[in-house]
């Protein structure tokens, strides 16, 4: 089986990273926010595996689990959040959200 550098690896997760960050920033949806720290994440648990592989320790994989285990109870917390939000304000436009607090 052939090993991809780890270059390669540390190179798609920043990408990855970066995508996630500008949707992160661009996006009005507060749900669109919520995958772009989701890709965010992934891209972080995706360099410590490939850093894992490459050194050829398991300490990569159980990072991931860790990075799993938030993202799962962001995923929980956020999405109820979101519904409060939508319930109250009939919306989950971010921009609309924050002239209501002026």
């Amino acid at each position: 089986m052939a090993a991809v550098p780890l270059e390669h690896v540390l190179l798609i997760a920043g990408a990855l990273f970066a995508l996630g960050l500008i949707g992160l920033l661009v996006r009005r949806n507060i749900i669109l926010m919520l995958v772009s720290v989701e890709i965010m994440l992934n891209a972080a648990g995706l360099a410590f595996v490939g850093a894992g592989a490459h050194w050829g320790q398991p300490d990569g994989q159980v990072m991931f689990l860790l990075i799993l285990a938030v993202a799962a109870a962001e995923v929980s917390v956020g999405l109820a959040l979101v519904l409060q939000v939508y319930r109250h304000f009939q919306s989950l436009d971010a921009e609309r959200l924050n002239n209501l607090k002026d």
